[in-house]
C-alpha cells in the first residue's frame, strides 16, 4: 500500500510509529492476514510552519494587525502561511508614556513663561519632549490682575495732609504713593 501525506512541520506514520520531520519515501514491512509480508510505502512532504518578530517602541500607544496596544509587552497573531501551515507574527513592544504638568499662577500686568510674556488671563500650553522621546504637555493656567492708578489735583492754603501716604505737604509739587489694591497689585 501507498500513502502520499501532506504534512505541517512533523508527521506520526502509524504504520512504524516513527515521527517525520523531513519529505522524503519512506517503507514499514508487516506481515498480512495470510502471514506473508505487507509492505507500506509512505511518500511524504513536509512542509515547514514560519514565523517573523518585530521590535517597537511607541509613545502612548502601537497599531500592530489592526489593534491598538497601550501597554508593552510581547503579542503574537497566528494564521496560516501559503504553504497551509502555522505562521506565527510576533511584536515585542515597549511603551513610552506621555507626560503633563499644570501650573496655576496669579500675576499683576504681565507674566513671562517660556520666554513668552502674557498680559491677558487664560490657558496657555507647550509642548515639550520629556526623557523617555514623547510629549511632554505643559498647561499654565493664568490669571492676570491689573496695576491702577489714580490722580488727585488739590489747591491748599498753607499745607496739605494727603490721605494716600498721610503726610503732610507744605510745598506745591507732584507727590506719589503706592500702595495695593484689591487684587493686589501696585495702585499708584
Amino acid at each position: 500500500s501507498t500513502d502520499t501525506i501532506t504534512a505541517c512541520d512533523s508527521y506520526t506514520w502509524a504504520e512504524d510509529t516513527i515521527t517525520y520531520t523531513v519529505s522524503g519515501t519512506y517503507t514499514a514491512t508487516s506481515t498480512n492476514a495470510a502471514g506473508c509480508t505487507h509492505t507500506s510505502t509512505l511518500i511524504l512532504f513536509i512542509n515547514n510552519s514560519t514565523s517573523t518578530s518585530t521590535s517597537a517602541t511607541a509613545c502612548d500607544s502601537y497599531t500592530w494587525n489592526g489593534t491598538a496596544y497601550t501597554t508593552s509587552g510581547t503579542y503574537t497573531a497566528i494564521s496560516t502561511n501559503a504553504a497551509g501551515c502555522t505562521h506565527i507574527d510576533s511584536l515585542f513592544l515597549i511603551i513610552n508614556n506621555s507626560t503633563s504638568g499644570l501650573t496655576s499662577v496669579t500675576a499683576c500686568d504681565s507674566y513671562t513663561w517660556d520666554a513668552v510674556t502674557y498680559t491677558t488671563s487664560g490657558v496657555y500650553t507647550n509642548t515639550y519632549t520629556n526623557a523617555v522621546g514623547c510629549d511632554s504637555i505643559h498647561t499654565l493656567n493664568l490669571t492676570i490682575n491689573y496695576s491702577t492708578f489714580s490722580t488727585d489735583t488739590i489747591t491748599a492754603c498753607d499745607s496739605y495732609t494727603w490721605a494716600e501716604d498721610t503726610i503732610t505737604y507744605t510745598v506745591s509739587g507732584t507727590y506719589t504713593a503706592t500702595s495695593t489694591n484689591a487684587a493686589g497689585c501696585t495702585h499708584t
